[in-house]
C-alpha cells in the first residue's frame, strides 16, 4: 500500500499552494461556466444575425459548440487558457514533461471535455479523466 499524498499535486510534482499549484474544481467549474456562457453569448449573435429581429424564439443550441470550440482549441494553443481561465487565474500545463500543449492534445482533450463524463471523472489530484488523458492540468497562475 502506497504512502498517502502529502497535498493534491503532490504526484505530479506540483506545488501546494500558489502559482503552478493545481486550481481547484470550483476555481475549474467557474471557468467553465464563463467559456459556456460568453460561447452561448456569442452564438445568439450570430443567430440572431441570421434570422433577424423576429429570431426570438430561435436559441442558439448547440451552435454554441463552435465557439467554444474555438475557445478551446485557439486558447490552449496561442495562450494556454481560455478566456474563463484567464478570468480565474488559471492556465493549461502539461504534466509529463515542461512544454506547451500541442495540437493533438489540444484536440483530444476538447473532444473529451465535450462528452462530459470524463469532465466528471476525477482522479485523487482532482483531475479530471480528461487531463489524466492528455497528461495536463489547469493551474493557478
Amino acid at each position: 500500500m502506497s504512502a498517502p499524498q502529502a497535498y493534491r499535486g503532490a504526484r505530479l510534482g506540483l506545488p501546494e499552494q500558489g502559482p503552478g499549484s493545481l486550481a481547484t474544481t470550483g476555481q475549474r467549474l467557474g471557468a467553465f461556466l464563463v467559456d459556456a456562457i460568453a460561447s452561448g453569448l456569442v452564438a445568439a449573435l450570430f443567430v440572431q444575425l441570421a434570422h433577424g429581429r423576429g429570431a426570438v424564439g430561435h436559441l442558439p443550441g448547440s451552435w454554441s459548440l463552435i465557439p467554444l470550440s474555438l475557445d478551446y482549441l485557439v486558447g490552449t494553443l496561442v495562450a494556454g487558457r481560455t478566456l474563463g481561465m484567464y478570468l480565474f487565474g488559471l492556465r493549461l500545463v502539461r504534466v509529463d514533461r515542461v512544454a506547451a500543449v500541442d495540437p493533438g492534445r489540444a484536440v483530444v482533450r476538447t473532444a473529451l471535455l465535450f462528452m462530459l463524463l470524463p469532465a466528471v471523472i476525477w482522479d485523487r489530484d482532482g483531475r479530471g479523466l480528461h487531463d489524466r488523458l492528455t497528461d495536463t492540468a489547469v493551474v493557478r497562475g
